[in-house]
């Protein structure tokens, strides 16, 4: 019988290529679902992000210079589950080790700049060579051959090409970015779905192939979820800041001591709303007897319902419409709230983060969303620091003797 305990992904070695975090986003989430992730980096230098503060030592989480024992707090989150080798990709040498390593290899993902892996002779058409079953995913920002060459992908780039700043801010607001890096974030989920589909695919016919996301592709097939075009056609403006006027009253409101999200756009929740404001006979109002018609009014509606929860506590409101009247409505929580939501913990959506030498330092991370009846996934293994897995996968798995390793490493490949 299969072992119950093992994860989803047991068996399947990752060869990970990638910097910053929409590369290693996705390389985190295969290491949670069971991947043997094999984090290749720069000898050295690792990473960039490691250089991102705050960073984390004995002393605790500063926001000064780097010392040398001293892991950035971004690693500690995006780096955990994974195994960190050091290998200069532009030597004879370490080109080589890197092919011998994609032999061994199920998946190989990476995030470079354009034309990086080909200049490194890394890309997928090489790599292939070397090992006909590999799944090579290549997270971009505009694709590849891009559109801009020379413009880098940086996710505030992305979203602002992309056209969701445009609709994200209120309608008298500039354009609005997104409170996180949606694009750098959303890109590798793709780019993991692609993974395991080829690989599933893979399992049938037993071969790899090329799986390509573009951020701006991302982005852009989501906008279309909203049908501005036909909007804009129609007179309705694209940006509507914390209101959705399509499902008119759909939005937040001020209370005496905070914000409600309220949402009321079916006829019974509408009803429980007018009821609870003690006005029920707007349900009459030709401005906003059905949905059509109010998304008309969206803003003479939204006025009505603010003036009612601004004489109101957040739980009031919460009480009138949730509690009494079944109308979704709750308060609109802070990021600390959040992030320190014993549930969410609980779920795994949050966890505790861990330095490799310390244990905890008493901040918290992203967790692994997906839970399995069979199978447990989750980040549960610390970011491991620079170049620390080197025996292991050099030695271990392609049995470099220790003179090899030394001669190696004195070359500065390794």
């Amino acid at each position: 019988m299969p072992n119950a305990l093992a994860r989803p992904l047991e068996g399947i070695r990752v060869l990970d290529l990638t910097v910053a975090l929409a590369g290693p986003y996705g390389s985190l989430l295969l290491g949670g679902m069971g991947a043997e992730v094999i984090h290749v980096e720069s000898p050295g230098g690792g990473d960039i992000a490691r250089t991102n503060p705050p960073f984390v030592g004995a002393g605790g989480i500063h926001f000064g210079g780097r010392r040398e024992d001293e892991i950035s707090l971004t690693v500690l989150n995006r780096a955990r589950n994974k195994k960190s080798v050091t290998l200069d990709l532009k030597s004879p040498q370490g080109h080589a080790l890197f092919m011998r390593l994609a032999k061994e290899c199920d998946v190989v993902i990476e995030n470079m700049s354009e034309g990086a892996t080909a200049r490194l002779g890394v890309d997928y058409e090489r790599v292939r060579e070397a090992n006909p079953r590999i799944v090579y995913a290549s997270i971009k920002a505009f694709g590849e051959p891009s559109p801009s060459p020379g413009l880098k992908g940086m996710d505030i780039i992305v979203q602002a090409l992309s056209g969701i700043m445009e609709v994200t801010g209120p309608q008298d607001g500039p354009p609005t970015r997104w409170g996180l890096p949606i694009a750098d974030l959303l890109a590798p989920m793709f780019a993991v779905q692609g993974v395991m589909a080829a690989l599933i695919h893979r399992g049938r016919t037993g071969e790899g192939q090329h799986v390509q996301v573009s951020m701006l592709d991302c982005l852009a097939s989501l906008l279309a979820e909203e049908h501005f075009d036909v909007m804009s056609a129609n007179g309705y403006p694209l940006r509507s800041g914390n209101f959705h006027d399509r499902l008119a009253p759909f939005g937040v409101y001020p209370a005496r001591d905070g914000h409600v999200a309220i949402v009321a756009f079916s006829d019974e929740w509408m009803a429980g709303l007018l009821d609870a404001m003690g006005q029920p006979q707007l349900a009459d109002d030709p401005r906003f007897a059905h949905r059509g018609i109010r998304m008309k009014h969206a803003a003479e509606l939204n006025a009505l319902i603010a003036a009612w929860t601004g004489g109101l506590d957040a739980e009031d409101v919460v009480r009138e419409l949730q509690h009494q009247r079944g109308v979704p409505c709750v308060r609109v929580r802070t990021p600390l709230q959040v992030l320190n939501d014993p549930l969410l913990h609980a779920s795994g959506a949050l966890t505790q983060l861990a330095h490799p030498r310390l244990g905890g330092i008493g901040a918290i991370g992203m967790g692994l969303p997906i839970r399995f009846s069979r199978t447990p996934s989750q980040f549960d293994q610390p970011a491991a620091e620079l170049g620390s897995a080197n025996a292991e996968i050099y030695r271990g798995l392609l049995r470099l003797g220790a003179d090899e390793m030394a001669a190696l490493q004195t070359a500065g490949v390794i």
